[in-house]
């Protein structure tokens, strides 16, 4: 599975949000290979159980973990989160999920899963948050910015309220594509909305995008 550069930001911004208050347990749903997991990991003490459907996806994330410093706090649980019933109740959930809906779908299987809305659609991400956290826990997203809102509005129906969001633009001469969302079971007083640029008009790396992901990338 290829590595792209707005799932590299999402775990670099989470691993700094979430380091900035104690938490002790994490769930990352739809893994893949670990990426998202493993970038926590490396800023944050908890235990993390990383949850996916595909049975290479979940092997190569296990080899992925094993290999890393970080492998006695990580755990990868293969099968369907919808399906589970979790053995943990989480401070965190954490979600890069599948973009697409109704969209033109890849010859291979184990793509559509990745990038498709068929195993785990969006309205499925609110009931798991129920089930998987604690009462003061939160979750956060990785979303196409198209549908943000639609998705905020879902989760206040649902008494999950929007806490913070990120809204990512490839350029300054691009439109924004992407936002990361944080929500919590409680009204935020301030909510906080920020926007980042990852790259600039010359092509290098904006520098709030370099400052979250230096630690990251070897050149950077």
């Amino acid at each position: 599975m290829k590595v792209c550069t707005d799932a590299c930001l999402f775990g670099a911004f989470m691993a700094q949000y979430i380091s900035s208050t104690p938490v002790n347990t994490i769930a990352d749903i739809g893994t893949g290979t670990g990426l998202l997991s493993l970038m926590i990991a490396q800023k944050n003490n908890a235990i993390i159980h990383a949850c996916e459907i595909d049975e290479q996806a979940a092997l190569q994330a296990t080899q992925n973990f094993s290999s890393s410093p970080w492998h006695q706090r990580l755990t990868v649980i293969k099968g369907n989160v919808l399906e589970v019933k979790p053995a943990t109740i989480y401070d965190w959930l954490v979600c890069n999920p599948p973009f697409y809906e109704k969209s033109l779908k890849s010859p291979h299987s184990n793509k559509n899963i990745a990038m498709h809305s068929g195993r785990l659609r969006l309205q499925d991400i609110i009931p798991l948050c129920n089930q998987y956290l604690t009462r003061q826990g939160r979750f956060a997203l990785l979303l196409p910015y198209q549908r943000t809102t639609s998705f905020i509005a879902m989760a206040h129906q649902n008494n999950f309220y929007l806490a913070y969001k990120l809204d990512v633009k490839p350029s300054p001469k691009h439109h924004f594509f992407r936002s990361i969302c944080i929500f919590s079971k409680t009204p935020t007083p301030v909510l906080l909305e920020e926007t980042i640029t990852i790259k600039e008009l010359n092509n290098a790396y904006s520098a709030p995008f370099t400052a979250l992901l230096k630690d990251y990338y070897l050149f950077l």
